[in-house]
């Protein structure tokens, strides 16, 4: 079963999708927990044994109930009942949840309303069933561990319990410590922009971009009289750094990191670092060692400050916390080199991984009272205004990931979507006069963006959604995070990044173009561009709200210089199109294709032209028309990013025997790799079928 507002590739997969509307995932599971216990389905030795607080979590199912439910999600009552009775009869049920939940004003709630579920029927520590978070990053765990957030200290262990600080300040020999959480993310940069915080010392992320109303986290840090910021590569945010200073990247470091099944490994870097740059606690010890602190971080090694946590994690515990490696507090240099992937607690004394491989199928929860906690869940629901009828959801797509500092840099990624887009419900992009592939702009009370319209029944109607990932590095205008509202969660201080007040209209392009460079551009004079790595060079996106007068010098100012330049050009000035190609010697430099549409112009096959050796008579004027002869069948656009095959391609295989996922693999090689697009596939397969049945 898939939960999601939008139909994926991950939705299309499953045997049910439940197509929720927006932030309802609370009613769904109060509604969910009504059910259950009406069908008499309590695990009443778990509960009576294990858990407290039942009586105010089910008065709260109650006040919701099927009804409820039925309302907030707005499925049909048949599909709500199906899934109510698949989750009844299936003992094993594992609740896998990501972002979807966690970023949500109600995303604590929504939480909780699916481990009430877990608790009420024992469905929870055993094999095949409980509630599993599939976090964000691959180390947020690890991060956890060491006391990675402002609302905790370092091994578990609870800032705001007086005996936990004691604790702390004690094992560390520090004369007093913080007394209460510091700032969450929003909060912070919030502060900043008002000068309450003077200074901020910024590690391995791009808040510039990633955190909601981000133009005001920009000024914020425009503001902030110094900004130190560590990083391996340039970003949106270290444009703002007083201080700049160069971090080690992954394969250059030494540590740890833990997985979800809290298993910790040891990562060994097997690159050298360049320059002058160095792991983040070599960093942290300078710092601290220029700043007069010398003496409390004086660590040699990452195998002394893992020693250090470990004895942490062991201080007082004898069992009353959940996270325990004290048994590896006298580890050696070559001990912990060697160090092999174990699953936490590992206590004195134990056998490796003679912990508990999943906690509290017996209870023994790491609450004052060792039961787990019920708590109430009431339905709130996000609402909307004539202002701003719809709901911005931000995401994630396959081929990037985060900000793109890195995944941008890679043409074959940058393929399969080379600009930033909003997927739009056709009733949607029709009410709002927006045309499949115009570009859109996102309005919303914190600010907007301008992407590429994607008109597609897979979006919900009173819905869009944009990806996260594009910066001001490769789009003007095209910074979702600008238009999110930054409101958060209460209590985990996460931002509702996917549910955002919005309305969205045409953005008055005056013409459209797409060009092809060998070299990047020094400047692009457009008021939206997307430009993207390919194949030998770049590939841009571009629109204008005024007309350009001299197509001819705006091409040549795009394309650059070289040496024994040739031009081949077209004008149709009726029609107000332009297309120009540059050759230096045999090779091309760059072409421009300028309509007063989107223009319809092959990308992939143009952007091959980049890396051929030598294009002359008939080809550069193919070129100029942007269509392929019949001799070389366009590729059409990225599905296989790993062997970059288009979708022409594989409905060409599909047009003649390939009938399946697996025959268009054994064609193509397409989908026999990481098998992302496989769905994809599957798509393009039955959409050819449904052709020839018309």
């Amino acid at each position: 079963v898939v939960i999601d507002p939008r139909r994926t590739v991950t939705a299309e997969a499953a045997d049910l999708h439940l197509s929720i509307a927006p932030d309802s995932d609370v009613a769904l599971f109060a509604g969910l927990l009504d059910h259950l216990n009406r069908m008499g389905l309590r695990d009443s030795g778990y509960v009576e044994h294990h858990t407290a607080g039942l009586e105010g979590a089910l008065e709260a199912a109650r006040e919701c109930g099927f009804p409820g439910a039925l309302a907030a999600t707005r499925l049909p009552a048949e599909q709500l009942r199906e899934f109510y009775t698949l989750w009844s009869r299936s003992e094993r049920v594992v609740t896998a949840y990501s972002q979807g939940v966690n970023q949500s004003v109600v995303g604590t709630d929504k939480v909780n309303a699916i481990i009430n579920c877990h608790l009420f029927t024992g469905r929870i520590g055993r094999p095949g069933m409980g509630p599993f978070s599939l976090t964000g990053q691959p180390n947020a765990m690890g991060g956890r561990e060491v006391g990675g957030l402002a609302n905790m200290l370092a091994a578990h262990l609870d800032i705001n319990s007086p005996s936990h600080r004691d604790l702390v300040r004690s094992f560390w020999a520090s004369p007093r410590i913080a007394e209460r959480p510091g700032r969450k993310a929003v909060d912070l940069f919030r502060a900043i922009g008002e000068g309450r915080i003077k200074a901020v010392w910024i590690m391995g992320t791009n808040p510039a971009d990633s955190l909601p109303d981000a133009d005001a986290v920009q000024e914020a840090l425009r503001s902030c009289p110094f900004v130190v910021v560590s990083d391996v590569t340039r970003t949106d945010t270290t444009r703002h750094a007083h201080v700049l200073l160069p971090a080690a990247a992954w394969a250059e470091k030494s540590g740890t990191v833990t997985n979800s099944e809290r298993r910790i490994s040891r990562q060994r870097s097997f690159l050298k670092s360049p320059g002058e740059a160095r792991p983040d606690w070599r960093i942290i010890c300078d710092v601290a060692a220029r700043m007069g602190f010398a003496g409390a971080f004086d660590y040699q090694s990452p195998a002394e400050i893992f020693r250090e946590h470990a004895a942490l994690s062991g201080i007082a515990n004898e069992g009353t916390r959940d996270f325990d490696i004290s048994a590896c507090a006298e580890l050696s240099e070559s001990a912990y080199d060697t160090l092999e992937p174990f699953q936490w607690p590992r206590r004195p004394g134990e056998a490796r991984d003679a912990g508990a491989i999943r906690f509290f199928a017996e209870g023994n929860f790491y609450t004052p009272n060792r039961r787990g906690r019920f708590v109430p869940t009431p339905v709130v629901l996000q609402s909307v205004t004539p202002e701003f009828p719809l709901i911005l959801n931000t995401g994630r797509i396959r081929d990037q990931w985060h900000t793109m500092t890195r995944t941008a840099k890679t043409p074959r990624l940058m393929s399969h979507y080379a600009e930033s887009f909003c997927e739009i419900h056709p009733d949607d992009a029709e009410a709002a006069g927006i045309a499949p592939a115009t570009l859109v702009r996102i309005v919303s009370p914190q600010g907007t963006a301008v992407v590429r319209a994607l008109v597609t029944e897979r979006q919900q109607k009173g819905s869009i959604f944009a990806p996260m990932h594009w910066t001001d590095q490769q789009t003007a205008q095209g910074r979702i995070g600008a238009a999110v509202l930054a409101a958060v969660d209460p209590i985990s201080g996460q931002p509702g990044l996917k549910v955002s007040s919005a309305r969205i209209e045409p953005f008055a392009a005056a013409w459209y173009g797409f060009a092809v460079l060998r070299n990047r551009p020094d400047k692009i004079t457009a008021d939206y561009w997307a430009l993207a790595r390919a194949e030998g060079g770049w590939r841009i996106e571009l629109a204008g709200a005024e007309p350009v007068e001299d197509w001819a010098a705006y091409a040549a100012d795009l394309i650059g210089s070289g040496e024994n330049l040739e031009t081949l050009s077209y004008n149709d000035q009726n029609q107000a199109s332009f297309r120009l190609a540059t050759f230096s010697d045999d090779t091309l430099l760059g072409a421009l294709f300028v309509a007063p549409q989107p223009v319809a112009v092959s990308r992939t096959w143009a952007i091959e032209h980049l890396s051929a050796n030598e294009i002359t008579g008939t080809e550069r004027l193919r070129l100029l028309s942007g269509r392929p002869g019949l001799d070389q069948p366009d590729p059409g656009p990225i599905v296989c990013a790993c062997f970059s095959v288009g979708a022409n391609q594989i409905a060409a295989a599909v047009e003649g025997s390939a009938a399946t996922v697996e025959a268009v693999g054994a064609a193509l090689r397409a989908g026999t790799n990481c098998g992302s697009c496989r769905v994809e596939i599957r798509r393009l397969i039955d959409a050819a079928a449904l052709k020839k049945a018309v």
